[in-house]
Formats: C-alpha cells, sequence, structure tokens
C-alpha cells in the first residue's frame, strides 16, 4: 500500500499555516518564537491547541483556538491551495499499476476533505486516516503501527511519502518503506531528512515514469 501525507507532500500547504499562525497569534496580542514553531509544526491540532493556549496563556479553551485556526484556514484550502508538482501525474501512475492508496494526515478532518474536493482527490484513497483519531502524534513510531492496524497491512508492506523528517523518521522505525519528499518548511533540515529515509526526492515528478 502506498500512504500519502497531504500538507506539504500532496499540497503546497505548509506556508499557509504559517500565515494562520501568524494571524491568529497577531489577533491575541502574541509573538511567535522559534521555541513554539518547533513544537507546533510536528504537533495534531488537538496538541498544537494545548500547547498554543499554555504556551501563551491565552483565556481561550482549545475548542476555540481550533475553531479560530480552522475558519482561518478554511478559504484558503477550499479556494487557494494548489497540488505540489507530479503530485496528480503519481497518484495516476498508482491507480493504473492497481496500487491502493491511502491518505495520512494531521490536517484537520473538515480541512483535509475542503482541499481533497477542490482538486477531486476523493476517488484515489481507499482510506484516509486523520492523525487526531488516533489519538497519537505522527512522530511517534506508535502511530504508524496504529496506522497499520486500522489499514489491515503490516508496517512492512507499506511505502510512505512524507515532508516531515520527524514523521520519516518514525514510520521508518515501525518498519515502513519511507520517501521523503522535500518541503522548504523543512529545507534547514534537508540533510537529516535524507538520513530519515530509504530515498529522498526534491519533488514527485521524479517518481512519474515516462
Amino acid at each position: 500500500m502506498v500512504i500519502f501525507d497531504l500538507d506539504g507532500t500532496l499540497l503546497n500547504s505548509n506556508d499557509l499555516w504559517v500565515e494562520v499562525d501568524l494571524e491568529f497569534l497577531a489577533r491575541h496580542g502574541c509573538q511567535v518564537t522559534r521555541e513554539y514553531e518547533e513544537v507546533v509544526t510536528k504537533a495534531t491540532f488537538p496538541a498544537a491547541a494545548a500547547y498554543t493556549r499554555a504556551y501563551y496563556h491565552l483565556d481561550l479553551t482549545e475548542e476555540e483556538i481550533m475553531g479560530e485556526w480552522e475558519d482561518l484556514a478554511a478559504h484558503h484550502y477550499r479556494d487557494l491551495v494548489e497540488l505540489k508538482p507530479g503530485a496528480r501525474a503519481l497518484l495516476e501512475q498508482c491507480r493504473s499499476r492497481g496500487e491502493e492508496m491511502a491518505l495520512f494526515t494531521a490536517c484537520r478532518p473538515r480541512l483535509c476533505r475542503l482541499a481533497l474536493a477542490r482538486h477531486q482527490l476523493e476517488g484515489y484513497f481507499s482510506h484516509v486516516v486523520f492523525a487526531e483519531e488516533l489519538g497519537l502524534e505522527k512522530h511517534d513510531p506508535r502511530c504508524f503501527q496504529a496506522l497499520s492496524h486500522t489499514l489491515g497491512v503490516e508496517p512492512g508492506e507499506c511505502t510512505l511519502l512524507d515532508d516531515s523528517p520527524f514523521n520519516c523518521a518514525t514510520a521508518r522505525k515501525a518498519g515502513m518503506h519511507v520517501i521523503g519528499v522535500y518541503d522548504p518548511c523543512y529545507a534547514s533540515r534537508w540533510e537529516g531528512m535524507q538520513d530519515s529515509c530509504h530515498r529522498f526526492v526534491h519533488s514527485l515528478e521524479e517518481l512519474v515514469e515516462g
């Protein structure tokens, strides 16, 4: 089975989350810090909201924080976000070969579905699994073991494509074959990314034959 991440892998969407963070924090009189970015870029939506609330001592519930983020991001996912080069061609290639495909994302379900509908991607995937529903962070190897169980396959039968060096490293530890996909969001970790994967590509176009 081929498992695709969404943000930064199939979608050119990581930058929009920088904008969402900046706008949200500005609304509440907060300044983004490197420490904050390090945590939230690796976290699922609920975990990021809990951390944001505690880090900035916000007088908001975690549900209210997630609601604001989701409202800020919805326009991007519904109307603006584009596929990364080679994404559709690769999905078509996998489908033409009869390969089963799944989507595994830390994206909020509503936002994910907006993007899938925008680009008419729903039909490619036999399963769409949300990390927050598993109750584990994607940089926790148990998350990928739980994913395998949910999909009904062994980790060694899966190939994961992901742009996050943290996710790639933990998926590999869980026994999956891992292809790292370059995204500018993780440019500073480029060398480490290559060490985390069985293969690393600068673009999905490199995986499209012919």
